[in-house]
């Protein structure tokens, strides 16, 4: 009877894992996308003074851009913690699939701010110089390395799943 209970909470634990693993990723993308606006924000905006959120007005303009972003990164980071501390709770956490989708929201949100922000649209430059072109490839080759190392750290973690290996619920 005992080794059935057993089994029952093993499968249980199993069963969340498996349903909850987009919950995983989702929770991990928010975490990295919140975590690298914040350290954008804090580094580059506030302590380097190379730009602001929004560069094409006033300096006050600026200074209220980066604060809508440093709101918007806020709540990014809260929404993935509080996904996290329910998958938690559920037992269905796994640490391998989150950490992928850390880096995955981490390298998209600075690939997007590199590309989309800083080219496309030109809300801002990484910094204001003569030759702006090693930053922006620096800024990028950092973003796509986030990227692939999140790919890689997914893909571990379904191989682990596909295999029946146990899915890491560490949470010390």
């Amino acid at each position: 009877m005992n080794k059935e209970l057993n089994h029952s909470k093993n499968s249980s634990a199993f069963v969340n894992r498996y349903l909850y693993s987009t919950r995983n990723l989702w929770s991990g993308i928010l975490f990295g996308l919140g975590l690298i606006a914040f350290v954008d924000e804090m580094v580059f905006h506030q302590l380097l003074h190379w730009h602001h959120f929004y560069d094409k007005s006033t300096t006050n303009v600026g200074l209220v851009s980066d604060g809508l972003f440093h709101a918007f990164s806020w709540f990014a980071t809260i929404a993935g913690l509080f996904l996290f501390s329910d998958l938690r709770r559920k037992k269905a956490l796994s640490l391998t699939r989150w950490w992928g989708g850390v880096l995955l929201g981490a390298g998209f949100f600075q690939l997007y701010d590199g590309l989309i922000q800083h080219k496309l649209m030109r809300l801002h430059q990484i910094r204001y110089v003569e030759n702006v072109l090693v930053y922006d490839v620096i800024w990028n080759l950092i973003a796509i390395a986030m990227v692939i190392a999140g790919i890689i750290l997914i893909n571990q973690a379904r191989r682990g799943k596909l295999k029946g290996g146990a899915v890491s619920t560490e949470h010390a």
